[in-house]
């Protein structure tokens, strides 16, 4: 223990001593400080104030500044909503004044008292009674810098959160966004499931999955990487508009853009189809820049990103051939351009995929995506890409298939689903036989006699819910918008406490093929 810690403790003894639990108990009807605030903007409250026949609060939170002038002691205490001043004098708090003196940065206090002001105008609530609900045996971050260090920050969210108020506002937010989307979907007569995480066959997404085992049956199992084939049996069994804020779970590489474990909003409309998604797009998305952020234009990085409504609808073959300098059906100069690119070290696709046709994605995603800056919708997508999509009437080789672009980023991703289980069974096969290599390489038998028994046509759509939250708290991160997010282990016994390590300390951003 350092010094600092050594003296918390001295005092905890003291405390003990005094016959206090220093670990408080049950301090109920405690209202918010902005509630507090908002109660005083109605009053006349003049300076050096104390409205003795004023309301009485309760009040609660961590203290992160403390002031002791002689027999007053002013605290700035910190709750979920913001800060106050709270103020206590000897006479006031006697019985508690002897704890209110052993108090230290982070521990947290539960108070009754009235409004008042200070000598200088600072709304203040005037204790009458103090209890000490918690000692901190930790010092937290230096005020000024706060917690600074970036790994530090993700390794020990809970001091982040406390010490670092914009940290905890992007988290805040994160939640209002979430209540929001399920408002808007209920309103639309969506209801909520829960599909399972373990599942026997992985499905829905071109993942790695992680594998786990159950013992009593004896049984591999996987974590989700999608909800997407329980979701369409929920069609197949009549639950017409259903969605699902799922946790997914996918074995791959970790980057600003990528955790291991994400939150994905995933939902399907019976007799709907892809237009309909984009209309649930715009709503849910732009719905939430209003509703939550209070902007239509919000900034992200160094680019204002406009939110404004209707967003633009561009075909793939279209920004295929006007930024890749291709047309989309030429698959022969688009695999010696590809070819290329892999030899430049420009391309992260495998060698042994630069002759399959879905490499045409992989120049998309090279030449295209960071384009496209405002929300755009992307459509139309090579079937190739798209086993479990309906194809165009017109045109086989094209799947009914949207992708929502921001920032350069996929948030969206949308179908008009496949019902036809016959075809569904052959993409199944095609799967097998290694000639596509979107989805999984399993064939999910379960499923396909599901369609067997009749699921209508449908949209169905997928929001990554982090990288939206980025885009709208002006998160560079994904893992400034996860509350706990995978990390490394530790080298060694370094500790981040202090808070006051310099950025390049952090645990570097990387990506794994």
């Amino acid at each position: 223990m350092n010094e600092q810690m050594q003296d918390r403790r001295a005092k905890l003894d003291k405390i003990r001593g005094l016959g206090v639990d220093p670990f408080g108990g049950r301090f109920p009807d405690t209202t918010p400080h902005e509630d507090i605030r908002a109660a005083a903007a109605e009053l006349e409250i003049e300076e050096g104030q104390i409205l003795e026949d004023g309301e009485v609060f309760h009040a609660a939170g961590r203290v992160v500044l403390c002031r002791a002038f002689g027999n007053l002691i002013f605290l700035t205490v910190r709750d979920q909503t913001g800060d106050l001043q709270y103020g206590l004098s000897k006479k006031m708090v006697a019985e508690g004044w002897k704890v209110a003196k052993l108090l230290d940065l982070g521990d947290i206090v539960g108070v009754t008292g009235r409004l008042g002001r200070t000598k200088t105008g600072e709304l203040t609530l005037w204790v009458s009674a103090f209890r000490l609900l918690a000692k901190a045996l930790r010092p937290p971050p230096e005020k000024r810098l706060g917690l600074t260090d970036v790994e530090a920050r993700y390794r020990r969210r809970y001091v982040d959160l406390f010490s670092n108020p914009e940290s905890r506002r992007v988290f805040l937010q994160r939640a209002q966004i979430i209540a929001y989307i399920r408002q808007k979907l209920r309103e639309r007569r969506f209801v909520e499931v829960e599909t399972p995480i373990l599942q026997p066959i992985y499905g829905g997404a071109a993942a790695r999955p992680f594998l786990t085992h159950h013992n009593t049956l004896d049984m591999r199992l996987y974590l989700r990487i999608s909800p997407e084939l329980y979701l369409k049996r929920c069609l197949v069994g009549g639950l017409e508009r259903v969605f699902e804020l799922s946790r997914c779970f996918r074995n791959e590489g970790i980057s600003p853009r990528h955790n291991p474990e994400f939150t994905m909003l995933e939902l399907y409309q019976a007799c709907g189809d892809y237009h309909d998604m984009m209309d649930i797009c715009e709503t849910l998305i732009a719905g939430a820049a209003r509703e939550v952020i209070g902007a239509t234009v919000v900034r992200f990085g160094e680019t204002d990103i406009d939110y404004t409504t209707p967003w633009p609808r561009r075909k793939y073959a279209d920004l295929f051939r006007e930024h890749v300098g291709l047309d989309i059906g030429d698959i022969a100069a688009i695999r010696e351009r590809a070819r290329t690119l892999h030899a430049a070290g420009d391309l992260k696709a495998d060698e042994s995929r630069l002759d399959d046709p879905v490499v045409v994605n992989e120049l998309f995603e090279h030449y295209v995506e960071d384009k496209l800056v405002h929300p755009t919708f992307v459509l139309d997508y090579p079937a190739a890409l798209c086993p479990l999509t309906k194809r165009h009437p017109d045109d086989p080789h094209v799947a009914l298939r949207f992708e929502l672009f921001i920032n350069g980023m996929e948030i969206g991703n949308a179908y008009s689903e496949l019902n036809d289980p016959d075809i569904q069974r052959e993409n199944f096969s095609r799967q097998l036989r290694g000639e596509e290599n979107e989805t999984m390489a399993v064939m999910d038998e379960d499923f396909v006699q599901a369609l067997e028994y009749g699921m209508p046509p449908a949209g169905g759509l997928g929001i990554g819910i982090d990288r939206l939250v980025m885009l709208l708290t002006g998160s560079t991160s994904i893992r400034d918008v996860i509350l706990f997010p995978l990390q490394r282990p530790r080298q060694g016994n370094a500790s981040a406490d202090e808070g006051t390590a310099p950025a390049a300390a952090a645990e570097p951003e990387r990506e794994t093929p």
